[in-house]
């Protein structure tokens, strides 16, 4: 099969970079439509740094400290833009994005969040899924807004909630789907098969299977 045009990708991250894996490992095929041209981390020991050099991926790190949001995100913005970077991928980045760095890169920014939002926006997912005792949750793949874990779905997975999970449990199913649904989400943003219209993502021929929801098209 003939190589695709590639979206040229930068991984936000803040520590081990266990999406950020997966999404090395699904970038390895040459169909694959993104390639990860830049790991980036505001933590220079981040664990993902080492797994990004050990695949042979451009690293950077620009450190948060003494540095207003402002200044600080222009300085990844700066760095984003002279390698020519399209998309942005976060994961595990511990930094919240000012609205002017959102809005700058617009459409153009995913995240990974670890339950089928809107519902559990925020921290202590898991914590808070099981006390309130609901069946199912999952994660979120979404485009992101000045908001916190706002923005337009790409795509969602769902997994069951079991009468004997505890936090720690639950947390690993989550993450088990969420190195199944980031490559898949990032391929159909680097593609052009989900589209942002309006507050919604559209994806062309969409399809549910394993687990995995994406947006039905229309």
């Amino acid at each position: 099969m003939a190589e695709v045009a590639r979206k040229k990708v930068a991984v936000l991250i803040s520590g081990r970079g266990s999406n950020l894996q997966a999404l090395i490992d699904a970038a390895a095929s040459p169909t694959y439509p993104a390639e990860i041209a830049l790991v980036l981390s505001n933590i220079a020991e981040a664990g993902g740094l080492d797994i990004a050099r050990g695949a042979g991926i451009a690293t950077l790190t620009v450190s948060h400290k003494g540095k207003a949001r402002e200044a600080f995100d222009a300085e990844i913005d700066a760095a984003l833009r002279d390698r020519g970077i399209d998309l942005i991928c976060l994961a595990g980045f511990m930094r919240l994005l000012t609205p002017g760095f959102v809005t700058a890169w617009t459409d153009r920014i995913l995240n990974v969040h670890p339950s089928l939002l809107p519902a559990f926006k925020g921290l202590r997912v898991h914590e808070r899924v099981i006390a309130d005792g609901v069946r199912f949750t999952g994660c979120t793949v979404h485009v992101v807004r000045p908001e916190m874990d706002a923005g337009p779905i790409v795509a969602q997975a769902a997994v069951p909630v079991l009468d004997d999970d505890t936090p720690e449990t639950l947390a690993a199913r989550v993450l088990a789907a969420e190195h199944r649904v980031y490559p898949l989400a990032l391929a159909l943003t680097a593609s052009g098969r989900a589209q942002v219209v309006g507050d919604r993502v559209v994806v062309e021929g969409a399809v549910a299977a394993q687990g995995m929801l994406v947006n039905p098209a229309g």
